[in-house]
Formats: structure tokens, C-alpha cells, sequence
């Protein structure tokens, strides 16, 4: 068999399995059949596939790529790409997206692996994103890509530092945009929950024009999403906790002891709720249920501004540029704030010659030291604002020699800027002051109303940003002809510098607010790069040997942080026969640290813990920067087949195994397994002569809230490996043209060690702050397509869970696991005319609603992991000329 046939069969095979793992097939079919058409006699176009930089007649790499096309991501109702990409059975751990309401800040992100964000390199174009969203952002607010704009989306789950440098361990998502598109497109969608909330809805329009020295494409997309409330959602509507003894747990609606009215403990034991404007003992009863002023969803409103051009210069060298713009108007709502003065005032009853109310008698004596704690209802909720700029320009140059090899030259410009607002906070240094003067009676009702709280009464505003600069050129080409076929080559060199801020409120800045103080964060770096990449072809045209490749890969940098290294990638591609192909990789990759990682100023997080010796739900952990930070590093393996049998026209299987362990992990740990290591049942340090104990210096307040310092560390190292199982079968029935796929990821192995070599396992838990790593997702789609109509049918399913809280006792917890969970989607198009098409669909046809479980994230689920709007509905017009 001839070169090109194989080649139009690889190609072919490769698009039917790369039909598997998108949301949905439709939009495959012109590709397939257009590479079904070659023959011997033509020519096969050379393409770049994500992961190389070498252009190739074969898309089938050493590394597995999915590709999702712009139908699929239209199929699924997506306005923003994190929708889709969100939901692949290769995403875990945890993404933030518009159902997490709690430190969101509105931005959107991918997690390939469930190794974090930051560890998944985000390409458009095949260039750096600007890290972009709310602070001194590491990684790529997803918001920022117009969805109407892509052309097509390639996942490369594949370690790739050596072509592409840092962050490329979990893999790549390289979103590639519309460059040739010609003529006049619009689309008008809109939707909403089955509960008649989270409304939203997006306008959008793209330009194309070719003449005859280039072209342009320009897009505008317009979307704006309303807000739903845990309140209407019968599984949110209220903050679950648990108690009884273990074996005998029962459920009851709770939410936090700062609550409404005051919360009073006194040095003699005191217990004291001014629920309802007189003191009593407190109860559950007088919890604060602060879900129903919560966000279950969070509203948006975004613009995202495109542009795309080329221009010949000559027959061979040709200008070309890229740019984009979009500024974001997002929200998320709470409680009202919680505060708490972090040392006991004394109290002073005017009956015993003080000047304080005698509202606390008998239950709290004069002189007696008392710790207070108020839900500030009387302000309002906390209302979270940011407002986001994010610019990317790209210009450059490429072209051909004579010899064929093309080269290029380009300049990368991004910026992001942001501002962000807290409305509705009290300055706790002032009160106390006021207290300590004898101005303010922190024990009289009336004092936190009117004119008598609002000069403490203040809105944090904090601004930030990030910068990138990036030349580059690069060169590639074949080099020699050699027995089995050409070697080819690329090489380049990269210049980036990368510089972030953020700066918070003054008041907050200072520490004169209730929480700790939020120190400035601000820096930058620059790095030299040069790679170099060969694809070597070895055998050819033997038994059990039609085509056998082998690429591979170096990168050397240079950082002015920490030094410079080199990383590498070998790749092996092995045709057997027609039907089968081995493929397998060695790679190391490395993450550098980030700006912020370098130079983030110490700051306040709450996390969700579980811990017997306090009933709060949250621990103040501080966080900050180590300008000592060194590169994670990683070592990545992956070994898979890809079968096509030819008695089965139009079936490809393919499965991969990959294991990737890294080391020298910037992290900080668990803050569940923190507290539980280093504080035993009654409040008092344990094992303080473990590393992990002594950095934490654990304390526990006079309030029953636990502190610790967990900042950021080169420490341990996270282990994880699996498969990934990918169907695609194309076929014809019914009259009708089918495409079905299977994609199935297996979690064989995820562990987290920390600094004194204990490992965390991960695999087959859900946790209550980085999200869920089931053993099995599965992702099921079925495409069925007539004249001028076609319709889809989507599965997905996530394993069952346990608790990561309930580890140590299961038994000590109400649901100490999960069920599996499957949710259906249907969609369809309709072709009313050749110009007009309408379309629409169900997201979650049963409803499926998200299962509670002991140590939950937020709405007593995990907003990372389910859906929790339930059921919704989308329909779309569009109009293409």
C-alpha cells in the first residue's frame, strides 16, 4: 500500500477517534469524508497537530489528542468553552465555573487530570494566553475565548514542556480559532432552569472576508447570564450539619454560630444567643442559616471583541495578526458578614457602675472577659463585583524558502486587568477601638443598627493584573530523505517575560478589618528559551512494520528566578497494519512558579474542615508566596493503541495509559488533613515534631475557630496515573447517517505526599475544597443526522465517591459516600432554510439533582463536581450566508 494511502487511512482514523471523545460528533463528517476521498494520485496537505511543531501528512502522533469542533461545542449549548471543556472525562479535581459562588471571583478554568489549573497549559492559536481573571491571575480565565469564534478545540492529554515550556504536565488545550472563515454568521441563543432562573442568553456575529492577498474574520459575542439562589433549590435551601453519635446520625438544618442577633461566650462558660433582641441560651435554633442569601449560580455579563487577518507581503512571506478583547461584569453574593473580635472585651454593666447594658445579666458577671461573635444582617449581604479587561494581540510574519522549509516570526502582547469590590464590611479595628473608648456597646442591639453602625460600614475595592511579552521565531522543514521516509525538523527560540500585581483595599491592607491583613502582591520574571523537535521515520513497508516513527524533543530554559534547566519528550509511533497502531512516550515537564506563587503577599482562606474539637465548619488558613520556590518537575509515560479493524467500516478504538509523577510540588496541603494531623479532639497540638505540625504553628481561638499557616511549599510530590478508552463507530441506517461515542477515563492511582512523605490518596474521593477524583467518568454521544435535520443524545457518568472527611471513620458520619450519578442531554438543529438553521436542547433531562455527603464544599454538595441547577433549557437561531 502506497505512503498516501496510509496516510488518508491514519488520517481518517484519527478523526473518527477523535469523534469519541467530543460532546458531540456532528461536525465530523466533512472531515472524514474528505479524507476518505484521497488517493494515491493526490496530495495530502500537511498539518500541525497539538503537541508538535513539526507539520505532518500523518495527524497521529505519539500523544493522544481530542479534537471537539465547533458544531459539537454549538450541539451542547455552551456560551463559554469551560462548559465543554469542564465536562470531558479527563477533566477533575476542581474547576471554578458559574456554580461556585465562594471564591469564584467569576473566573472559569480547566483541570486535566485534576492536577490543578495551573498545571494545564492553555494555547490559542498555538500561542501563550495571557493568564488572565480577577488578582495577580497564573492561569487562563477561559471567559476570555469567544466560543462563536473557535473554529475547533484540540486536547492534547500528554505532558509537553519540551515543545511548548512550562505549565504543559497534566496537557494542553490549544484553542484555534477562525482564520479563513468567509462570508456572514449569527447566532441568538438563550435559556434558562427548569426553576425559571439562571437565565442567559448571547448574541453573536462573525465577518469573514478573502481577497486576493489575505483575509479577515471578524466576531463579537455578547452573553449575559442571570444569578440563581441556594434558597430555591430544596438540597441548598439550607446548610446541612450532622449529629448524634457514630452509627446513629441524623440531619438537621443548621448554619453558622455567628449568627443574628450576637453570639456570646462567656470566660464562665456563657453561652448566650441576642437572637431576636433578648439575650438567651444558645441553641441549633439560633444558627444562622446563611444559605438563602447565597448564590447557587452566579450572574455575568460579558464582551468579547475578535480579530483575525492575514496578508501576502510576497509569494512567500506573509503577515498575519490576532487580537482580542473582552471585559467582564460578574458577581456572587453571601451571607452577611460574620464578625468576631479576635480578643475578649469585658464587660461592664451599667447596675454595677460600667457603662455597658445590663442585657447580659445574670448570665455574665462584671469584670468577666467575653468573646462575641454577629452576623451583621442589618447591613445586608456581602456583595462580590469584579470587573475584568483582558487584551491579547499577536502579530508576526511566516513564510517558505525555496528549500519548502517554513519559518516565522512573532511578537505576543497580553494584558489583564481587574478590579474587584466587597461591599458591605465592617472595619472590626474601629468597633473595638469605639469599645475600648467607651463610645460603642457592642451588647446593645441597637448599636449595630442605623446611623450607630454605618460609620464602620466601608467597601473593599482591590485592583489586579497580569502582562505577557513573547517573541519567538521558529523554523521547520524536512531534512533528509531517509529509507523509511523524510526527517523532519523544527527548532525556535522564545523570549517571555511575565509580570503580575495585585493591590487590596487599604483598610484591609493594614489589617483593620474584621479578617487578617492581605499584604500586597507584586513582581515579575523573563525567560530564554530554544527547543529543537525531530520526527524520524525508522521503518517502512515490512511486516508488522507498515510505518514505524520516532519523534522527539528538547527545550532548554533560562529564568532569572531560579536558574536553568532542559526539558525532553521521546515519542514512538508504531504502524502494524492497516487496522492497528502502538503509540508511546517518555517525557519530563516542569511548571515554574508563578508571580504570585513568588511574590503573593500572606492573605486569609477559609476552608471547609471537619473536626471534633470545634463546631465551626472553617479554618482561617494563611496563604501566601516563597520568593524560594523552585520548578515542579515531572516524569510522564504513556503507552496506547489505536485499532480500526476494516471489517467494521467507520469503528476505532483506541486506549491510553498514562502515569505522571511529580515532584517538587508547589502546594499547600490538605487543610482538613492539616488540622486532623496536627490537633487532637480536645483542642491541643499533636505530633509537633513532624515538619508539617511545626510550619503550620496550629492554634485554636477563643471562639472554637482553628488557625494554622499553610503557605506555599516545594514539598512532597503527586503521583497519578489511569486510561483512557475511546469508541467512535460511523455508520449509515435507517436512511439516516449515525456517529456514536464512547469515552471512558479509569483512575488507576492519585496521590498527593506531603512534606514528611505521608501520601494522600485521592482516587475514588470527593473532598471539600479540590473537588472530586472519581475512579470512572464515562461520556456516551449519539448523533443522528437526516436531509436537513439532526439530533444528539449525551450521557455522562460519575462513579460513586466516599467522603474524603470520613476517611479515617466512616462510621462517624451521616453519608460518608455518594451514589453514582448520570445526567442526559438532548439537542437538535433544524435546517428551516439553506441560510436558517434553529436549534435547541435539555441539559439534564431527569433533573438529576446532587447528592449530599459529611465534609461537602458549598450548597451542601460540590458545585466543582454536579450540576446543580437541574434540568435546563436553551434554544438558538442562526443565520449563515
Amino acid at each position: 500500500m502506497s505512503s498516501v494511502s496510509l496516510t488518508a487511512k491514519a488520517i481518517r482514523s484519527s478523526l473518527i477517534a477523535a469523534a469519541a471523545t467530543s460532546v458531540a460528533l456532528s461536525g465530523f463528517a466533512y472531515a472524514e469524508e474528505s479524507a476518505a476521498g484521497n488517493t494515491a494520485e493526490e496530495s495530502v496537505e500537511r498539518i500541525q497537530v497539538t503537541g508538535s511543531r513539526i507539520k505532518r501528512a500523518d495527524m497521529e502522533t505519539s500523544s493522544p489528542v481530542s479534537v471537539i469542533d465547533a458544531s459539537a461545542i454549538m450541539a451542547s449549548g455552551a456560551t463559554s468553552i469551560d462548559d465543554v471543556l469542564q465536562k470531558m472525562t479527563a477533566s477533575g479535581g476542581a474547576m471554578t465555573n458559574a456554580a461556585v459562588n465562594n471564591g469564584s471571583g467569576g473566573n472559569a478554568r480547566v483541570n486535566l487530570r485534576g492536577l490543578g489549573s495551573n498545571r494545564t497549559l492553555v494555547l490559542v492559536n498555538g500561542r501563550r494566553m495571557i493568564a488572565s481573571g480577577t488578582g495577580a491571575a497564573s492561569s487562563v480565565d477561559l471567559n476570555t475565548i469567544p466560543v462563536s469564534m473557535i473554529q475547533r478545540v484540540e486536547v492534547l492529554k500528554d505532558g509537553a514542556s519540551a515543545v511548548y515550556g512550562t505549565d504543559a504536565i497534566a496537557g494542553v488545550v490549544n484553542v484555534i480559532l477562525k482564520r479563513d472563515f468567509e462570508g456572514f454568521e449569527m447566532n441568538v441563543q438563550t435559556g434558562m432552569s427548569g426553576h425559571g432562573d439562571a437565565d442567559e442568553t448571547s448574541v453573536d456575529f462573525t465577518l469573514g472576508n478573502t481577497f486576493d492577498k489575505g483575509n479577515v474574520v471578524l466576531n463579537a459575542q455578547y452573553t449575559k447570564r442571570g444569578d440563581a439562589s441556594q434558597a430555591d433549590r430544596d438540597f441548598s435551601d439550607c446548610p446541612i450539619a450532622e449529629k448524634g453519635e457514630a452509627g446513629n446520625k441524623e440531619l438537621f438544618c443548621a448554619g453558622s454560630s455567628y449568627s443574628e442577633g450576637g453570639h456570646i461566650w462567656g470566660a464562665n462558660g456563657a453561652d448566650l444567643s441576642g437572637r431576636g433582641g433578648e439575650y438567651h441560651e444558645f441553641t441549633d435554633a439560633d444558627r444562622y442559616n446563611y444559605s438563602k442569601d447565597s448564590f447557587l449560580s452566579t450572574p455575568m455579563e460579558r464582551i468579547n471583541l475578535s480579530m483575525a487577518g492575514t496578508y501576502e507581503l510576497s509569494d512567500s512571506v506573509m503577515f498575519f495578526s490576532e487580537a482580542m478583547y473582552s471585559k467582564r461584569w460578574s458577581d456572587q453574593q453571601m451571607a452577611p458578614q460574620p464578625i468576631w473580635n479576635s480578643s475578649p472585651w469585658v464587660y461592664q454593666p451599667k447596675s454595677a457602675g460600667g457603662w455597658m447594658t445590663d442585657d447580659l445579666l445574670p448570665w455574665v458577671a462584671d469584670g468577666e472577659e467575653v468573646s462575641y461573635g454577629r452576623r451583621m444582617v442589618e447591613s445586608g449581604s456581602r456583595d462580590f463585583s469584579q470587573v475584568v479587561d483582558t487584551v491579547r494581540v499577536v502579530v508576526g510574519l511566516e513564510g517558505e524558502f525555496e528549500n519548502e522549509w517554513t519559518w516565522d516570526v512573532s511578537y505576543n502582547k497580553g494584558k489583564n486587568d481587574s478590579v474587584d469590590t466587597l461591599a458591605n464590611l465592617h472595619n472590626i479595628g474601629s468597633i473595638n477601638d469605639a469599645v475600648l473608648a467607651e463610645e460603642f456597646d457592642p451588647f446593645l442591639q441597637s448599636s449595630w443598627e442605623g446611623d450607630s453602625i454605618a460609620p464602620f460600614i466601608y467597601t473593599e475595592l482591590n485592583a489586579g493584573g497580569s502582562e505577557l511579552d513573547i517573541m519567538a521565531a521558529s523554523l521547520s522543514g524536512d531534512i533528509v530523505d531517509l529509507p523509511a521516509g523524510t526527517m523532519g525538523f523544527a527548532a525556535g527560540y522564545e523570549f517571555r517575560k511575565e509580570s503580575a500585581y495585585y493591590t487590596p483595599d487599604s483598610l484591609t491592607a493594614q489589617g483593620l478589618a474584621n479578617d487578617p491583613r492581605v499584604e500586597p502582591t507584586a513582581g515579575s520574571f523573563d525567560v530564554n528559551e530554544a527547543y529543537a523537535e525531530l520526527a524520524i521515520p525508522l521503518l517502512s513497508d515490512l511486516p508488522l512494520a507498515q510505518q514505524v516513527d520516532l519523534s522527539a524533543a528538547i527545550r532548554y530554559f533560562d529564568y532569572s528566578t531560579f536558574g536553568s534547566d532542559n526539558t525532553w519528550k521521546l515519542g514512538l509511533t508504531w504502524r502494524m497494519t492497516d487496522d492497528l497502531m502502538v503509540r508511546g512516550g517518555m517525557s519530563t515537564a516542569f511548571r515554574a512558579p508563578t508571580v504570585s506563587e513568588l511574590y503573593g503577599g500572606k492573605s486569609p482562606s477559609f476552608d471547609q474542615i471537619v473536626h471534633p474539637a470545634t463546631e465551626q465548619t472553617q479554618a482561617e488558613v494563611t496563604v501566601g508566596g516563597n520568593p524560594f520556590l523552585t520548578p515542579e518537575e515531572a516524569d510522564i509515560t504513556t503507552l496506547g493503541l489505536v485499532y480500526s479493524p476494516s471489517f467494521v467500516d467507520g469503528l476505532s478504538l483506541t486506549v491510553d495509559y498514562y502515569d505522571i509523577e511529580i515532584s517538587n510540588t508547589i502546594t499547600k496541603v490538605d487543610s482538613n488533613y492539616v488540622a486532623n494531623q496536627c490537633l487532637d479532639a480536645g483542642g491541643n497540638k499533636i505530633n509537633t515534631d513532624t515538619a508539617l505540625c511545626q510550619s503550620a504553628n496550629i492554634s485554636i481561638d477563643n471562639t472554637g475557630r482553628i488557625r494554622f499557616d499553610n503557605g506555599l511549599q516545594n514539598v512532597g510530590q503527586t503521583n497519578t496515573s489511569g486510561y483512557d478508552v475511546n469508541v467512535a463507530y460511523v455508520f449509515e441506517g435507517l436512511g439516516l447517517d449515525w456517529r456514536a461515542g464512547l469515552d471512558t477515563s479509569l483512575l488507576n492511582e492519585y496521590e498527593e505526599f506531603d512534606q514528611d512523605g505521608t501520601a494522600v490518596d485521592y482516587r475514588g474521593y470527593i473532598t471539600g475544597g479540590v473537588g472530586a477524583y472519581a475512579k470512572l467518568k464515562t461520556n456516551f454521544n449519539l448523533t443522528a443526522t437526516g436531509s436537513d435535520w439532526s439530533a444528539t443524545y449525551e450521557a455522562r457518568y460519575i462513579d460513586g465517591m466516599d467522603s474524603f472527611a470520613c476517611k479515617d471513620d466512616p462510621a462517624d458520619c451521616y453519608a460518608p459516600s455518594v451514589d453514582a450519578v448520570m445526567y442526559h442531554d438532548l439537542s437538535a438543529t433544524y435546517d428551516l432554510t439553506e441560510t436558517v438553521r434553529l436549534s435547541g436542547g435539555v441539559n439534564n433531562l431527569f433533573d438529576e439533582q446532587p447528592p449530599y455527603y459529611t465534609g461537602n464544599n458549598d450548597s451542601n454538595t460540590d458545585p466543582y463536581t454536579y450540576d446543580v441547577l437541574g434540568r435546563y433549557f436553551f434554544v438558538r437561531a442562526s443565520v449563515k450566508f
